[in-house]
């Protein structure tokens, strides 16, 4: 294919001319045709062929010798690129970039405060305009891989490698494969490597937190590829977005902010660190296989190391001096505790206060004012947490004993409390409506228990004897069950069912031995 001449090079006119045709004007031009003919011929205008002919003059040379040489090789004799027009005031600028493009990855500074500090060193340099014209070159020829600057303590960005490392099992010998993660920190490019058994929510999750643990805080935000473990939907406006690991993003202050599918320019960076560290690491592990998934994880943690401590090529600092220079004063501090990995189910809050947490079948108390409503259990290994439209109402700690009650004293029915339907001061009120004798029963029964809560179900079915067999029989049978002692539904129940309510408790006592010829009497015995 032959060259092209552009048209700002010296000796050619305004439109690109191939070589091919360069060859066939000079050919013209050694059979005698004038310069008109050749224009005429070749199409091209007469400045154009003037200037290559006078180019062929100047060189002293003939057609056989032209015709021989290659298409480049015609390109560099009349095509000559001009000598460029070096502004004096560019070395400075380039030293300027050179001293304060990390100043950009500090929070607040942008490119217009470095103009600013560069106008007021050199008064006479280059204006706005220019100077972030000249600095996008700059950075291109530099850092021609640079897509966006960081700053500091911004962003972490996650994820896995695509190659996997092997484990062999000491006992069985079976190989497993393991998974890889890879965090790198925007700004300083601190990078964090760890072996894991899968992608897993709860692997990638503490992944993620041993990652932070690495450098010693949290930074703004992580950004993850959209791996199941993170994101459930992806969407560009509003992708929807694991509940556990945005629990866990939320416990340590930072934002999610998911790369978009098909754009790897968002997380360029750890695409970047991945190939890193299929050289740095991948490739310097040791032939023999571990025997662990500590031992493989001890092994990358010392190849790790080496490869934050090592220089930038091109660059005199690492990543960790980096890191600690600009970075790692701007990220969050850690909470004392680690995270722990929740999870959910939906339940109703019983009428005696309490919900049922169905793994455990164990019961947890909640305030009163929620009786009746659907709530969302949150559980962790160590806690038990309870929530109404997103409000958090009740916090336990777990207790894993079977058809067993956790109960705040808190939660229970007090003077001092928007009380609930079920309640003491109801069961009373509706014991009172019957008679004063079946509201001291009902208060008994309320007493007897540790938690007035707990007899709720009693009281009720005590009380719903009036419509089963009317007030005058359950006023009657509550006399008779406080005569004997007993507070408890049971007792009502069986002095109805025997219909021992029907005679009087002193007539009882009072009733004499039945006349019969049967019967001796007292008298027999004297």
């Amino acid at each position: 294919m032959s060259y092209l001449c552009s048209s700002n090079q010296l000796l050619m006119a305004n439109n690109p001319i191939r070589m091919s045709k360069l060859r066939t004007v000079l050919k013209l031009y050694c059979q005698g045709q004038n310069k008109l003919q050749i224009s005429t011929t070749t199409r091209l205008s007469r400045n154009t062929v003037k200037k290559y002919i006078h180019a062929f003059i100047g060189l002293k040379t003939t057609w056989e010798e032209i015709n021989q040489r290659s298409d480049k090789e015609l390109n560099e004799l009349f095509c000559k690129e001009p000598e460029p027009v070096i502004d004096e005031r560019l070395s400075p600028l380039h030293d300027f970039f050179k001293t304060q493009e990390k100043r950009l990855r500090q929070r607040g500074v942008t490119l217009l405060r470095l103009w600013e500090d560069y106008h007021s060193q050199y008064p006479d340099g280059f204006k706005i305009t220019a100077f972030y014209t000249h600095y996008n070159l700059w950075k291109k020829r530099v850092y021609p891989s640079m897509h966006m600057t960081h700053k500091a303590g911004d962003k972490m960005f996650v994820d896995y490698t695509g190659e996997k490392l092997e484990v062999a099992d000491p006992h069985s010998g079976e190989v497993k494969t393991m998974e890889v993660f890879v965090g790198i920190l925007g700004a300083s490019q601190l990078t964090y490597v760890e072996a894991v058994e899968s992608q897993r929510v709860e692997d990638f999750i503490s992944c993620c937190e041993n990652a932070l643990h690495y450098f010693g805080g949290a930074p703004n935000a992580i950004v993850p590829d959209n791996l199941k473990s993170a994101v459930i939907r992806s969407n560009r406006y509003e992708p929807k977005l694991n509940e556990n690991f945005e629990a866990f993003a939320d416990y340590y202050g930072m934002a999610v902010l998911p790369a978009r599918a098909y754009k790897p320019k968002d997380k360029a960076l750890v695409e970047g660190a991945v190939k890193i560290t299929y050289i740095r690491i991948f490739a310097s592990l040791p032939e023999s296989l571990p025997t662990s998934l500590e031992e493989l994880n001890t092994r990358i943690r010392a190849l790790l190391e080496v490869h934050n401590r090592t220089s930038f090529k091109g660059r005199t600092y690492s990543r960790q001096e980096q890191f600690d220079e600009m970075e790692r004063a701007t990220l969050q501090p850690l909470p004392e505790k680690r995270f722990e990995l929740r999870n959910s189910s939906v339940a109703t809050v019983m009428k005696n206060g309490h919900v049922c947490l169905s793994t455990d079948k164990h019961y947890y108390s909640v305030p009163y004012g929620y009786i009746s409503k659907k709530v969302r259990v949150l559980f962790s290994k160590s806690t038990v947490e309870v929530f109404y439209k997103y409000e958090r109402i009740a916090l336990h700690q777990r207790v894993r004993s079977a058809h067993n009650y956790t109960t705040d004293p808190s939660h229970m029915a007090t003077q001092h409390q928007v009380l609930a339907e079920w309640n003491p001061d109801y069961f009373l009120e509706q014991a009172r409506g019957i008679s004063k004798d079946v509201e001291f029963y009902i208060a008994q029964v309320l007493h007897k228990k540790p938690h007035p809560e707990q007899a709720y179900k009693s009281c009720q079915g005590i009380l719903s004897f009036a419509k089963r067999v009317g007030h005058q029989r359950l006023i009657k049978a509550c006399q008779r069950a406080h005569a004997y002692g007993l507070y408890h539904f049971r007792a009502i129940e069986d002095i109805l069912q025997r219909g021992l309510d029907l005679f009087d408790i002193e007539e009882e006592r009072q009733q004499t031995m039945p006349e019969h010829e049967n019967i001796r009497g007292k008298n027999y015995y004297q």
